[in-house]
């Protein structure tokens, strides 16, 4: 997963540049491949929380998906 962790630190600080589809496919893809990746899921929380009204429902759906299957629970 070097690779993982190399996206992971480079797109953590810039999470706030995201789109929501961004966002979305970013949490979607870690999920996907079983990275463990804590600390970008909360990063991802936080960059999408107070944007989640611009979510499409795809995304909202991805999103939620993606958290649900990498076992990480969203802060509340």
């Amino acid at each position: 997963p070097r690779l993982f962790d190399a996206i992971a630190a480079v797109a953590q600080p810039r999470l706030g540049e995201f789109n929501p589809q961004n966002i979305a496919n970013m949490a979607w893809a870690f999920a996907k491949a079983g990275v463990d990746a804590a600390r970008l899921f909360d990063a991802i929380a936080g960059a999408a929380q107070p944007r989640v009204g611009e979510f499409k429902a795809q995304e909202l759906a991805n999103s939620a998906w993606a958290f649900a299957t990498a076992g990480v629970d969203a802060p509340r």
